[in-house]
């Protein structure tokens, strides 16, 4: 009985045991998935910021074509904030007009399209503004980098493209405007029209580099400044006053390969050059002005070089009168001519025959940068009259031949000394033997 009633004792404390224990792992379970809990929707959030890729304000988007629809009045901005892929049009709400792409030194790439007809990187509808800037890139891949029936202005950025870079369209209904001030833009073909578009609309380029070639036709597209790669078709779109500097040098001193836009101007490389006749003379045509001096437009603007024809037919007659003083060696003072060369705009009236000394000259157009010139001095050096060679003696005059001058020295002195008195002796010798002879005749 003692035993049965010390067991019954101990049972309710067990069961208390058991309970607290029971209540306590409960209360860690209700923690522990509180925690996570709190962890997953901290992560869901990083989740959703690190998925952003573009703002507005102070707002941040998953795309950017989202963000397009989120501009206001007030803000009309749209802030790349990371490399993304995707094709967009610039559709705001209603009332803004405006967008401003700001690149942020990030990439936007035209979304592949497997079907024949992709779409642009970015589409500007009618009606439509949009302005880029900021360092980073627009990629169109196989497709162009803008598609454009409104109005773009492009002040910084890269733009790449594998085909057309930028198409534009002008119909009955709209007019595309394109402004460029800044920027680098690569691709086979630079600026073309869109499929159903009557021309281009009006395109002005005020900076940047372009890399590709400009079609023919294109005739509402002006190039004011920038630098250009390719030189085909390039003349009709340089405005009037400008021309192409070639050789320009990149930021290490090497050469870049680019043409730069300039104000129209004529340089010679020898403003002034000396012709010996010597050397032989032949007359000069226009050409051979040009050549000599090494004389040059910078670039190809629609004009060309014209030689003064006056100026250049009295130097060739200087040089006509330099050639016969030669041949008859006679003198001739040197003589200089200056000779103006002038720039003229390609045109049905300014055909003129620039070897020609006679006519009215060229028909220069009356705007203001028509009529610049320059000009180059040709100077013949002078002939000097030769000298007359010395006369020979006449013949039949014989030379008088000139008198043996004595001997003047002691050894010859000595010699006549002795001969005298080798003479005196031998007249000694006769006298004696004469009178010897005498008296052998008078004995006998």
């Amino acid at each position: 009985m003692r035993s049965h009633e010390k067991r019954v004792n101990v049972c309710p404390r067990t069961q208390g045991k058991y309970l607290v224990s029971v209540v306590l792992t409960a209360v860690f379970a209700i923690a522990s998935l509180f925690g996570t809990l709190l962890f997953s929707a901290d992560a869901v959030a990083d989740a959703a910021e690190s998925q952003a890729v573009a703002q507005v304000g102070n707002a941040t988007y998953a795309s950017v074509q989202e963000a397009i629809g989120r501009t206001t009045l007030k803000n009309t901005t749209v802030t790349l904030l990371a490399d993304v892929t995707e094709s967009v049009t610039i559709t705001p709400p209603k009332g803004v007009r405006n967008v401003t792409f700001d690149l942020n030194g990030h990439t936007l790439q035209a979304t592949e399209s497997g079907g024949a007809a992709g779409f642009a990187t970015i589409t500007v509808p009618a009606n439509m503004q949009l302005t880029i800037v900021g360092p980073g890139t627009v990629a169109g891949g196989t497709q162009p980098a803008v598609d454009c029936r409104g109005a773009l202005r492009v002040e910084s950025g890269m733009f790449t493209s594998d085909a057309t870079l930028m198409r534009f369209a002008e119909t009955n209904e709209t007019s595309a405007q394109g402004s460029f001030s800044g920027g680098t833009f690569t691709a086979p073909m630079l600026f073309n029209l869109l499929d159903d578009a009557k021309n281009l609309g009006y395109v002005t380029v005020r900076g940047g580099e372009y890399r590709g070639m400009i079609p023919a036709g294109l005739n509402t597209l002006a190039l004011l400044s920038g630098s250009f790669s390719d030189l085909s078709n390039l003349a009709p779109y340089l405005a009037d006053s400008l021309g192409l500097i070639p050789g320009g040098t990149s930021g290490d001193g090497m050469g870049d390969g680019m043409f730069h836009v300039g104000d129209l101007a004529i340089s010679s490389k020898q403003t002034s050059v000396e012709l010996d006749p010597a050397s032989g003379l032949q007359q000069l045509s226009a050409d051979d002005l040009l050549e000599l001096t090494e004389t040059q437009l910078n670039g190809i603007a629609d004009y060309r070089l014209v030689v003064d024809s006056d100026q250049l037919q009295a130097l060739n007659d200087q040089i006509d009168r330099a050639m016969q003083a030669v041949e008859k060696r006679k003198a001739f003072e040197a003589v200089s001519q200056n000779i103006t060369i002038t720039a003229v705009r390609n045109g049905a009236d300014d055909v003129i025959d620039t070897n020609s000394s006679g006519g009215a000259g060229p028909q220069l157009r009356t705007s203001d940068h028509d009529g610049i010139s320059a000009q180059v001095a040709v100077t013949i050096k002078a002939v000097a009259e030769p000298e007359k060679p010395e006369e020979p003696g006449k013949p039949g005059d014989p030379e008088k031949p000139e008198k043996p001058e004595m001997p003047r020295s002691g050894s010859a002195v000595q010699a006549l000394a002795i001969i005298s008195l080798l003479l005196v002796i031998a007249s000694a010798i006769c006298a004696y033997a004469t009178v010897h002879l005498q008296s052998s005749r008078l004995h006998n």
